[in-house]
């Protein structure tokens, strides 16, 4: 393989709102500081995605000093959300797992309704470490992970969105194409690795820090909506349907879970371990 380096880092306040691009960030045991540590329920206690209200693609949540955040999105004022006071808490759902939240209070929750065109609420997970285990057929003893959908980073390639750009341009929605990275929402991406070698990796070291892949990515409707239009067409879910389907997933992307903790910075060096 030839020189491989982390080219992108990106973070999600709020899981489902727009990507925040970052120079470096902080790996913790669950996920980038600040990754998705917030998220929508509705008022059954489900988490609100872009799969059912792709528009939220346009929101946007800056992190703000002490872990609270700046709301801001097409049409609304922003709003400054501190972290809740500890006390009490509401059970949220997460793919099927129970999570204790803490609300954000009637203001946030007043904003993102308006903003959703739905009531919903903005909680927040207190504590990582203690919350949400990685799914145990793919995780260990002991690993969390944020509210992401199931593992603590997801990482794709440069290389590998080429690829899938240039069967795009064959098939018969090339006028969908090509497909920028923010379709899939990734927290890492790497440049200079072969087309799809990530589909042969099983630990890589991002700069000092350590990571294992958990399992490949299978895709979902999100893919297929535009991060700054929140419109949504047939790829690239059509053409990961004809090329990259296996057992019945689509995939794009690898899950990683660290082994190690520490500051990963854009430019720095990849080296596959195994």
């Amino acid at each position: 393989m030839g020189h491989a380096e982390l080219r992108s880092i990106y973070i999600h306040p709020v899981k489902a709102f727009r990507a925040v691009g970052r120079r470096e960030a902080l790996v913790e045991p669950w996920g980038l500081a600040g990754d998705r540590r917030w998220m929508l329920i509705d008022d059954g206690g489900k988490v609100v995605t872009q799969r059912q209200q792709p528009h939220i693609a346009l929101a946007v949540a800056e992190l703000a000093p002490g872990g609270g955040l700046v709301l801001s999105a097409p049409g609304r004022d922003p709003l400054a959300v501190p972290v809740p006071e500890p006390g009490v808490t509401v059970t949220a759902e997460v793919f099927g797992a129970k999570v204790e939240t803490a609300p954000a209070g009637p203001a946030a929750d007043a904003w993102c309704s308006a903003f959703a065109g739905i009531d919903v609420r903005l909680v927040h997970m207190d504590d990582p470490a203690a919350c949400r285990p990685v799914d145990p057929d793919y995780g260990r003893p002991g690993e969390t992970v944020s509210f992401a959908d199931g593992y603590p980073l997801l990482l794709t390639s440069l290389s590998s969105l080429d690829s899938l750009n240039s069967l795009i341009a064959e098939g018969d929605r090339a006028e969908e194409g090509p497909l920028p990275m923010s379709r899939f929402r990734p927290n890492v991406v790497v440049a200079g690795a072969p087309a799809w070698a990530e589909d042969e990796w099983e630990r890589l070291a991002i700069g000092d820090v350590v990571f294992r892949i958990a399992k490949p990515c299978a895709r979902c409707v999100v893919t297929t909506v535009d991060q700054a239009t929140a419109r949504r067409g047939k790829e690239p879910l059509r053409t990961l349907g004809r090329h990259r389907r296996f057992g019945g997933r689509l995939l794009f992307g690898q899950n990683l879970v660290p082994e190690s903790t520490g500051v990963i910075r854009v430019g720095d060096p990849v080296a596959i371990l195994g």
